[in-house]
């Protein structure tokens, strides 16, 4: 028997269901919906990851231009320090070369009053007087400017007695007139002025008698009268004042030529060049024997200087050098050379000299001495100190100090020479004093460096790299009493040269080059020894080539001096009486 369910059961099951329906609809409105945001959200998921790509792919370009701006900037950076440095370099040249043109040549400084150097080189505060006092001073104003007692007049005239002196005499009005028996004369009052005729030439016109034999009848010949140079019309007179004129006074030939033409008298140029050819070929043996007697010095300073000698092409010199040899007997040779190198050095001095060598800081003198044994090597402090000058303009505060140092070893040189200190006790002193003042001095090189910052190309850098470099070759003199602290002397001597070139330029030639040489050593030379140039090369002249070859030594200057400067040969224009020649 089936049971029939009751209406409130199936309305309750209606309603149960219903509820289940209506939740399991949600469910699954849930779930579509659900659906729908994970389509959106891959959809978006999608979008984002192609966004990343795109920026990742942007991200990577900036990175690789990050890269490319680093690399930049840094060249950039380098160029930009490389730039500075060349500015800085190329304003330093210019700045030289300003200094050459309208600037001091001179490197002597003035004393600073206001500062003091103590013995190590420290800069201390001058005494000054205490304050509140005051110190009164009394002085004599005299009148004028003193003279040396040999001055002629007030306005400093003085000659010796090889200068001739016309005496012109004028006689007063009151002695020519009528009344002239009614004064007498009670003295001389005398003023001197000094005249200038122009260049005066004269010719030597030698008159020889022909004699022939009265029995034979046999002409005799007759000897023509001794010349220098043979089948020349120059006398010896000529010859030296050419080579004077030109030599130690600079004037070219074709000047000399021109003056000879206004005194009326004409030869071609190229007779002139020639005579002064034959001339200094005379004298070659002279100024070998004096580079002998200079290789024999204990110190001996050697540089170099340029000179423009010999044809390079159309329009071009070749660039050629003088290297002047210094010994310690006060001779100087100028050697020559077509070269700058090493090869030149060792053709002079090698199996020659043996001592110490002076020089600046040109690398070829110290690879020399470095290959060769028994020679030792010293520097010149003027040229390390001129690199401190040039430093000057960038670091002015430690250039100063450097030179301040440099000073203070000059300032105890001349305590020596005043003191009149040779051999041991110069060393000792030098030790005593000037030693401590070259170690303070390396030692602010090792403190600046090592304090300041500086650049490869700054010129305080190159400055005390160079000292640094020669620090040995600078300390020699302090153990060798004979070495001095500089190449001065040697520039004195040189100098010559380019003035020199400021008037003749050039040399055609390297034989010519080499003649300039010849002739400005016995030139320089003389006057280091304080002889007439004049007079010394006319006698040599004349006495060459009767002089024994093997005792050509006496004819240099400094023997010539003591042996034939008392009674030297002289021209016939001189040494002859004057005859009138209608």
């Amino acid at each position: 028997m089936k049971i029939k369910p009751s209406p409130s059961s199936n309305v309750a099951t209606d309603a149960e269901t219903l509820v289940n329906l209506t939740s399991e609809i949600a469910r699954l409105q849930a779930l579509v919906e659900a659906l729908q945001q994970k389509d959106t959200l891959a959809q978006a998921h999608a979008e984002l990851a192609q966004k990343h790509a795109v920026l990742s792919k942007q991200h990577a370009t900036l990175s690789q231009k990050h890269s490319t701006l680093e690399q930049n900037w840094d060249e950039l950076q380098a160029k930009f320090t490389t730039l500075t440095q060349s500015f800085a370099g190329i304003k330093q040249r210019l700045a030289w070369f300003e200094k050459q043109l309208f600037g001091q040549k001179s490197e002597k400084r003035a004393l600073e009053l206001g500062m003091q150097l103590s013995l190590l080189g420290d800069m201390v505060p001058a005494l000054t007087q205490p304050e509140g006092e005051t110190e009164y001073t009394t002085y004599t104003r005299r009148k004028g400017k003193q003279r040396p007692d040999d001055c002629v007049n007030d306005s400093g005239l003085r000659f010796n007695d090889n200068v001739p002196v016309k005496v012109i005499t004028l006689i007063p009005d009151e002695l020519k007139g009528e009344d002239a028996d009614k004064y007498e004369v009670i003295g001389v009052k005398s003023t001197f002025r000094l005249a200038q005729r122009p260049a005066s030439f004269e010719v030597l016109r030698y008159d020889r008698q022909i004699v022939k034999h009265k029995e034979s009848e046999a002409i005799l010949p007759s000897k023509a009268p001794f010349n220098v140079l043979d089948k020349s019309c120059a006398d010896v007179s000529f010859i030296v004042g050419m080579l004077v004129d030109k030599f130690q006074y600079h004037l070219p030939l074709y000047r000399q030529h021109q003056r000879l033409a206004a005194a009326g008298i004409t030869l071609s140029r190229s007779t002139l060049g020639t005579i002064v050819a034959r001339g200094i070929d005379l004298l070659y043996p002279i100024v070998d024997a004096m580079l002998t007697s200079i290789l024999q010095s204990q110190v001996l300073a050697m540089d170099e200087t340029p000179i423009k000698a010999g044809k390079a092409g159309p329009g071009k010199m070749k660039q050629s050098y003088f290297w002047p040899v210094y010994g310690d007997k006060d001779e100087i040779v100028f050697t020559f050379s077509t070269s700058r190198g090493r090869q030149h050095i060792e053709e002079i001095l090698k199996h020659r000299f043996k001592g110490t060598l002076l020089s600046d800081g040109y690398s070829a003198y110290a690879s020399y001495i470095k290959a060769n044994e028994g020679l030792t090597h010293a520097q010149c402090w003027v040229h390390s100190r001129r690199q401190f000058i040039e430093a000057e303009n960038s670091w002015p505060q430690p250039a100063n100090e450097a030179i301040s140092l440099i000073a203070k070893l000059y300032e105890i040189e001349e305590t020596i020479q005043r003191q009149k200190l040779t051999d041991d006790k110069k060393r000792q002193y030098r030790l005593t004093h000037s030693k401590p003042v070259v170690d303070r001095f390396f030692q602010w090189c090792d403190d600046i460096l090592h304090n300041l910052t500086l650049l490869p190309k700054d010129p305080l850098y190159k400055a005390i790299g160079y000292v640094q470099s020669k620090e040995m070759a600078l300390r020699v003199f302090l153990e060798a009493p004979d070495v001095p602290l500089d190449t001065n002397h040697l520039e004195r001597a040189l100098r010559s040269i380019p003035m020199g070139r400021k008037n003749w330029l050039f040399c055609w030639t390297e034989i010519g080059a080499e003649h300039v040489g010849v002739i400005q050593s016995l030139i320089v030379t003389c006057r280091l020894h304080d002889i007439n140039v004049n007079d010394y090369l006319t006698d040599v002249l004349l006495r060459i080539s009767q002089h024994p070859a093997s005792q050509v030594h006496e004819l240099t200057p400094q023997y010539w001096k003591t042996k034939f400067a008392d009674n030297p040969l002289r021209s016939d224009l001189f040494a002859l009486p004057a005859t009138s020649v209608e």
